[in-house]
């Protein structure tokens, strides 16, 4: 299926690796410019140049953390006028909610609340008035169940998505929509440092961690930045202008609901 974006201008934060490289990959397989995002400036730049050779569509780096104003101010600098808003950033590290200080609390909702919201608040006008604006968030399944350690990282998350739910409703007349992304367990950096924490504490070791949370999966397996990516690029489409303030749950059937 032709996606109907070849050419449009997107930008996608924290992209060097990972989910958010997953869907700087997949847009740009479908023809877009990209501004892609990351903390690592050499990591960054073989990204970009990895992504420009193998999909023939630029690809502009810009260093530094995207919670950044001045960072912030690079990204739309490099493209004033996207069509295509990835929100993407590291959450806090994993703690118990006893240990979070005042000022851990306000870093965390910076990261993962704020900082979409004002990129979100420096894009979506102008996505308005061109008569095409995609939105995407990506968020967490922990939005919807509880992950031991990552109180943080999801109230923040689900703030973010409830602050967002009347604002996406003043646009989609506007073909501007805006949706969420939840990953579950997605085969990445971060989920492997948690398959080792989680084998020291059990006193296995990380393959057998591994087979033992994959096995609690529905599909039997961890989720993949490529697949991920692909259902980001679908919400990005000319296809999916009816889509919009709907959580897309990417995770194997690990979320026990019908709903």
């Amino acid at each position: 299926m032709d996606l109907g974006i070849r050419g449009r201008k997107a930008i996608v934060c924290a992209s060097s690796r990972g989910l958010g490289r997953g869907c700087a990959e997949a847009l740009a397989a479908e023809g877009c410019a990209l501004v892609v995002n990351g903390r690592n400036a050499a990591d960054l730049e073989a990204t970009a140049e990895a992504i420009a050779a193998s999909h023939g569509v630029p690809v502009t780096p810009v260093a530094g953390d995207v919670s950044d104003p001045a960072v912030q101010a690079a990204l739309l600098a490099a493209c004033p006028e996207p069509d295509i808003l990835v929100n993407n950033n590291g959450g806090p590290p994993r703690r118990d909610f006893r240990a979070l200080t005042r000022e851990a609390v306000v870093e965390g909702v910076i990261q993962n609340m704020v900082t979409p919201l004002e990129l979100i608040r420096a894009t979506v006008d102008g996505m308005a008035a061109r008569g095409f604006g995609r939105i995407v968030n990506i968020t967490s399944l922990s939005v919807y169940m509880p992950i031991a350690g990552l109180d943080l990282s999801s109230g923040a998350r689900a703030g973010l998505t409830a602050l967002l739910a009347g604002v996406l409703r003043q646009v989609a007349d506007r073909n501007v929509t805006v949706n969420y992304l939840l990953p579950g367990k997605m085969d990445t950096e971060r989920l492997h440092a948690g398959l080792r924490a989680g084998a020291e504490q059990a006193g296995t070791d990380h393959a057998t961690e591994a087979a033992r949370q994959a096995a609690a999966i529905p599909a039997g397996r961890f989720g993949t930045a490529e697949e991920f990516g692909r259902a980001c690029a679908f919400l990005c489409s000319a296809h999916a202008g009816y889509i919009t303030g709907q959580n897309l749950k990417i995770d194997g059937g690990l979320h026990d609901s019908a709903f």
